[in-house]
């Protein structure tokens, strides 16, 4: 009898242990990145979002960029789109150069954000977009532009009023003492170009598990609310007879077939001909290295992110474009 009330005294005890085991880790929330200027979204781009039970994407409106008389301008202003054909949170994203802070001689940083604020708000209502409750400026800050950078994402809070948030480069963790910590509300650090793609030494310049590593040391001490943009996009690395390198944007192993490239290492090939790949014209003896991102490696920078952070952060994919998007599961993406 002794025997049957330690067993049932154990089961009481194991039951709840049991229900926490089977509990399933909570979804994070999944955003992505819009960043054509031509804004169309078809079936693949529509399920996705669907299915990944996103709610806000973050689209670029315009980028802000120093003209060749040192005159600030915006750029790549984005074209006319029916907002309604996407159920989407639309949220404006501007991208400026780092430049721009630094050739303030016309201009100064409380200006740019009035400019700025105005350009988004004829962007909004000409496209008939719901009022956004948060801006995001994507920008490359150094620490000899941070001043005139922080000083702008003030004033665009005074005249927005809802959030603004901002990227954050992995420099900018490694060195925060020096870079300085924005006045914002949230930042979106960005796992990618993690080196440059003129580096003949790295593997993968778009995302380097080991380099990500080596910057986020001291990531879970940041002291700004914090989510994660990842990439999904690939693209090639040519490298022609002078060593001259320029990037091919959407190019994968798929395109590297026999017919007109030779394997030379395991993401390198050889051009065997003359002719044109995605509209740019390759010579015979060109040299492509692949860079991916395929579900391995985007699982390996998520399990990494996790244990730094230790919280359900949000993530925003980089970006929802069908070639990308449709190289990963539904599940790969959650």
């Amino acid at each position: 009898m002794m025997h049957l009330k330690i067993k049932i005294l154990l089961w009481i005890i194991a039951i709840p242990l049991l229900t926490a085991c089977e509990k399933k880790t909570p979804s994070k929330e999944i955003s992505f990145y819009y960043w054509k200027r031509n804004v169309t979204f078809g079936k693949t781009e529509k399920d996705y979002f669907r299915k990944l039970n996103c709610e806000k994407l973050y689209i670029r409106f315009f980028d802000i960029d120093v003209d060749s008389e040192d005159y600030l301008s915006p750029k790549s202003k984005i074209a006319l789109f029916n907002p309604k054909e996407l159920d989407a949170k639309y949220i404006p994203v501007v991208f400026i150069t780092n430049r721009t802070f630094r050739k303030m001689e016309y201009s100064s940083p409380e200006s740019l954000a009035n400019s700025t604020h105005g350009l988004i708000e004829k962007i909004v209502e000409k496209n008939k977009i719901p009022s956004p409750d948060e801006i995001q400026i994507d920008c490359d800050w150094t620490t000899s532009t941070r001043e005139n950078f922080f000083t702008f994402l003030r004033e665009l809070k005074k005249l927005f009023g809802g959030k603004i948030t901002c990227t954050l480069r992995l420099h900018q963790v490694k060195d925060m003492e020096m870079t300085g910590v924005p006045p914002v509300d949230k930042v979106y650090l960005m796992c990618y170009a993690t080196s440059s793609p003129q580096d003949t030494d790295t593997q993968n310049s778009i995302l380097d598990i080991e380099l990500l590593k080596a910057y986020t040391g001291k990531l879970h001490k940041y002291p700004v609310e914090l989510d994660v943009a990842l990439p999904l996009y690939s693209w090639g690395v040519v490298t022609n007879h002078r060593g001259e390198i320029r990037l091919i944007n959407n190019v994968d192993i798929t395109d590297m077939v026999p017919e007109f490239f030779k394997q030379t290492g395991e993401n390198t090939y050889e051009a065997q001909d003359d002719f044109f790949l995605q509209g740019i014209y390759l010579n015979k003896g060109f040299t492509l290295r692949i860079e991916r991102i395929d579900p391995a490696l985007l699982n390996e920078a998520k399990s990494y992110l996790d244990s730094k952070l230790k919280k359900n952060y949000h993530i925003v994919y980089y970006h929802l474009d069908k070639p990308f998007i449709e190289r990963f599961t539904i599940d790969e993406l959650k």
